[in-house]
């Protein structure tokens, strides 16, 4: 079954949309594991009913699938927008908590995205450790985004992303994120965030997929390596496919399954 609705967000001071795919058969008194579904750049909470085969994987498991809306933001609290990061990790769970009898154990709750949405979800089960249990990264976008936004800062024309259109779009993304310095901040550096995790926190199961035609590829690789020398429990996987669809689809399958079959174990 699958809810669509508008919240009026006190964080965002906006009213949002949100979208949830629950059981058919949804009981009384069970508590339910809950995946958060975080989209990419160009979509909205929607994608992921429209483009994939969720409602068709979701009848496998005993879930409560939340998509909310983030619009461009990266998942930040924006310098000159919306405090995204504390609506998706704060205010949403307390939404869908209040609407549905989800679990509150960790090992029951998953942050899964695609390229924009999978900075984000590493982000999330980074910072928030003892909220997510698991983390799904799929074609993970600007993981190590530093080097980049230096080279902006000394000339926005290095900035080339697709045409000239959408480069200006992003580059107006980044001033809403990083002001109009792009000042960098490492609170939200993925790299740091693996550097500096407290041994003391609970370590997420991290799964990550990527096409092997898609042009974040060396990244997500990197990312890998990086995580090898961690004591993450971190899973990489690629094959035949690009920055699409029919790649996002495949992978959210697997991802969905890895984390069953880890809760199983």
């Amino acid at each position: 079954m699958i809810l669509r609705g508008e919240y009026s967000s006190n964080v965002l001071r906006t009213t949002t949309n949100i979208q949830y795919m629950i059981p058919e058969n949804c009981a009384p008194g069970v508590q339910y594991k809950v995946a958060y579904l975080l989209h990419g750049l160009h979509a909205n909470q929607a994608v992921w009913t429209n483009n994939s085969l969720l409602p068709l994987y979701g009848k496998k498991y005993d879930c409560i699938f939340v998509m909310p809306d983030v619009g461009r933001s990266f998942y930040f609290d924006q310098k000159y927008g919306r405090n995204y990061y504390t609506f998706i990790s704060e205010e949403l769970p307390q939404i869908t908590g209040n609407i549905f009898n989800i679990s509150a154990r960790r090992e029951d709750t998953a942050v899964i995205g695609y390229s924009m949405g999978g900075n984000g979800a590493l982000k999330l089960a980074l910072l928030k450790p003892q909220q997510y249990g698991f983390c799904g990264a799929i074609s993970s976008a600007c993981v190590y985004f530093k080097p980049a936004l230096e080279a902006i800062r000394s000339n926005a024309s290095n900035l080339n992303y697709g045409d000239a259109y959408e480069s200006k779009e992003i580059l107006k993304d980044l001033y809403n994120i990083y002001g109009v310095n792009l000042e960098y901040r490492m609170d939200n550096d993925i790299p740091n965030l693996i550097k500096n995790f407290s041994a003391e926190n609970p370590k997420p199961v991290f799964y990550s997929a990527c096409g092997i035609e898609d042009n974040l590829l060396q990244e997500n690789r990197r990312l890998k390596d990086d995580m090898k020398s961690t004591s993450f429990d971190f899973t990489y996987e690629e094959w035949q496919g690009a920055h699409e669809w029919d790649f996002f689809n495949a992978a959210l399958e697997k991802t969905l399954e890895f984390w069953y079959q880890k809760q199983i174990k």
